[in-house]
């Protein structure tokens, strides 16, 4: 917990990462990109509620190791698969205990009930904790998880047992994901009792690394290094502190001058510089990634696919690439990286042709002049590292054929939370895979369950989503990339999309950051991070 004097030491508002702060030892300042819209990690989708609350407050009942798509266990040692493939049997870990905050004090350990609240709340819209705090859970629910677990039991205080409807061959990476954080069952019922439900998305309680201390939206979340971590040896800073700042310039200025030790998506102009100062060190790898254009096939003139290809022909990918990307990216055939296992690398995309564009659309009945709106992200993304850029040029490019597109953008949650409500014509969106399955892409963002949540063209082709659902139910790994690359060829001929980049990721950070690793999820972890 944070004492009066302890807040003093730190300059507020603009000034948040101050250098003689970023300079203490044992604390380490992460420039982010934004602001979460809460801490509650099982409502949200995005990485930049991922990384302040999943992150840094919770864990798992599997994890992914630091880095990499291999899974460990978690708050669970062990797992029993049976024969069949539907009933999973994890074995809980003993001795861990939940935050000890100004506003929670636990009076036991982590165990089988933790485990039953935490996913009956998102199973049951009947839970007495969701009827105090509706909410909807879009990963859960994208997944379909909601119809497939059919039943979870407490054997005894360490042991808790799932049954599924159908085989989910990616049911333990689907565990290791940020959605499914576990939450203390007996905060829960505090706020219950107290009529403050909803603070369980504002005052985190978790079994993390770090606990959480204070959020002032738009400048600052500060955490503090949890000392009771089951982990010890994974908790090597006493202050975690997130300086959010929107704005990439300044996130560099901070990091150069020393105000922060690390940050994230910097301007593709900055590299070469950045890349060039001693004090700094740049990891970079391919990104797991894609950056899209969502057509809401609910709106008109999408409805229509002959608009839909019309306006995908009409996009100058090329060019974007070389103007938003400047070299760190590739141009998007399909709907999930080339480092996605299961791509078909056999696609060829549709050639930038205007002249063809404007045939479809004089023959699909649609007026020259016709308006639309065009959503653009007011953040950087991993997948996307300009989006007001992108969408002028997208702009530029429909003028050519004869469509008005309106720029519109809202403040990032507000984004999202509109855009998954289908407010939008055309939007500006992309991914950065969770768990490094097939489906973690083809379900989760075109599925038909996606709708209402990360599916923005909200188009469900039963064909589609049947080829999804047959390779998800089988564990061979040969039979579900045949499936996978049928339902891909179907995703190019609907055009609900249109793929733009594939982007690198560089993580700028000081070289006194030791042990950092680079996520292919996108999302930044702080435990097992040391600082100099």
């Amino acid at each position: 917990m944070h004492k009066n004097a302890f807040i003093q030491a730190f300059v507020v508002a603009g000034l948040i990462a101050s250098a003689p702060f970023a300079q203490a030892a044992g604390n380490l300042v992460y420039c982010s990109e934004g602001s979460p819209a809460g801490f509650d990690p099982g409502l949200y989708t995005t990485g930049t509620d991922f990384d302040a609350g999943a992150e840094t407050v919770f864990n798992r009942l599997s994890q992914f190791e630091r880095g990499g798509t291999a899974v460990t266990p978690g708050l669970a040692e062990k797992w029993d698969i049976s024969d069949d493939g539907l009933t999973y049997t994890f074995h809980l870990r003993e001795g861990v205990k939940f935050h000890t905050t100004e506003y929670f004090t636990p009076s036991r350990e982590f165990n089988a009930d933790d485990v039953l609240f935490t996913f009956n709340r998102m199973l049951s819209r009947e839970h007495p904790f969701r009827k105090a705090y509706p909410t909807e859970f879009p990963y859960f629910t994208d997944m379909g998880m909601d119809k497939n677990i059919t039943k979870i039991e407490k054997l005894d205080e360490h042991t808790v047992r799932f049954t599924l409807s159908t085989v989910d061959a990616a049911f333990i990476q689907n565990m290791a994901m940020s959605f499914a954080s576990i939450h203390s069952a007996e905060y829960a019922d505090q706020l219950l009792k107290a009529g403050k439900a909803s603070d369980i998305n504002q005052k985190p309680i978790g079994t993390g690394p770090f606990v959480f201390s204070r959020y002032q939206k738009d400048a600052q979340i500060r955490y503090k290094g949890n000392k009771e971590y089951w982990l010890p040896e994974d908790v090597k800073i006493d202050n975690l502190i997130f300086a959010i700042n929107t704005d990439p310039s300044v996130r560099m200025q901070k990091l150069r001058a020393g105000e922060c030790h690390v940050s994230v998506f910097p301007r593709p102009a900055d590299l070469e510089n950045l890349k060039k100062d001693p004090k700094l060190q740049m990891p970079e790898q391919a990104g797991f990634n894609v950056g899209y254009l969502a057509y809401n096939t609910e709106h008109k003139p999408f409805d229509q696919l002959e608009v839909r290809q019309a306006m995908d022909m009409a996009v100058n990918k090329q060019a974007i690439i070389n103007a938003v990307y400047q070299g760190a990216g590739q141009v998007a055939v399909n709907g999930m990286p080339p480092t996605q296992w299961s791509y078909d690398d056999t696609i060829k995309d549709t050639p930038y042709n205007p002249e063809k564009a404007k045939e479809l659309l004089q023959a699909a009945g649609v007026k020259e002049g016709t308006e639309i709106t065009l959503w653009a992200m007011p953040v950087q993304r991993p997948y996307n590292p300009n989006a007001k850029l992108m969408a002028e040029m997208l702009q530029s490019d429909w003028a050519k054929i004869g469509i008005k597109a309106r720029i519109v953008s809202y403040e990032w949650g507000e984004y999202n939370k509109r855009a998954k409500a289908g407010e939008h014509d055309a939007l500006l969106i992309g991914w950065t895979g969770d768990n490094g399955d097939p489906d973690n892409w083809l379900s989760v963002l075109y599925g038909c369950d996606a709708i209402g949540g990360n599916n923005y063209s909200r188009l469900c082709n039963k064909e589609f989503d049947g080829l999804l659902k047959q390779a998800k139910a089988i564990n061979d790994q040969a039979e579900r990339t045949a499936l996978y690359k049928k339902a891909q060829h179907l995703l190019k001929a609907d055009v609900q999309n249109t793929p733009i980049a594939h982007s690198t990721v560089y993580q700028p950070m000081s070289t006194r950051v030791k042990d950092f690793k680079i996520s292919p999820f996108g999302i930044n972890s702080f435990y097992g991070v040391s600082i100099e």
